[in-house]
């Protein structure tokens, strides 16, 4: 499987992030293009693949993980608690056969990203 994957862990409550927008992005020249956004779902992943395998090119690539929403909607965070608001990962595909997956582990005053597999 080729592509671009992610998935979304509340790692203060140890479950997966429902409801998180990302938004991806494609550099072209000096600019982000945004491709579009999506929303996590009750398991804290995609419904489909940010970028499917048959549309993976060689380039420089951007996930923007829209936590602080989710903590703000999240019973028992403080807004004092909510330090990280909206990481971006940066990435690049070097290999369009590839997969890329890019889990967000997250919490209100941390985040962890990572190539997975």
């Amino acid at each position: 499987m080729a592509g671009i994957s992610t998935h979304v862990l509340d790692t203060d409550r140890g479950r997966p992030a429902a409801g998180i927008r990302i938004d991806f992005s494609v550099l072209e020249g000096e600019t982000w293009r945004l491709v579009k956004s999506v929303v996590t779902n009750a398991d804290g992943r995609t419904d489909q693949p940010i970028l499917a395998p048959e549309e993976a090119r060689v380039g420089q690539y951007q996930l923007a993980f829209h936590v602080e929403d989710y903590f703000r909607r999240r019973p028992g965070t403080a807004q004092a608690d909510i330090f990280i608001d909206d990481p971006v990962v940066r990435f690049a595909i070097f290999d369009p056969a590839q997969h890329y997956h890019v889990p967000m582990l997250c919490a209100p005053g941390s985040f962890t990203t990572y190539r997975g597999s």
